[in-house]
């Protein structure tokens, strides 16, 4: 079994660290449990944890969803007035 890191994770994800950790700390995504390794705690992500977290960003506020639907909103043909 692979295990990645938070910065993997997000590499993955196509998001910041600082994004994944946001999200993680309002629990609008699941994160495995930190592991203490010393003085640090660590995330060890498998595949299955990344793409649990990828099949819920669509549905975030203020996530990919909503800044993809803005970027299409604008380049969207705008009709004439007459």
């Amino acid at each position: 079994m692979t295990f990645f890191s938070t910065e993997a994770a997000a590499k993955k994800l196509g998001i910041s660290v600082a994004s994944l950790n946001r999200y993680i700390e309002a629990q609008k995504v699941p994160a495995p449990n930190a592991t203490r390794i010393g003085k640090w705690k660590v995330r060890a992500w498998t595949e299955e944890d990344i793409e649990r977290v990828r099949a819920l960003l669509p549905n975030i506020a203020n996530g990919r969803k909503t800044r993809y639907s803005k970027l299409k909103k604008k380049s969207a043909p705008k009709r004439s007035k007459r």
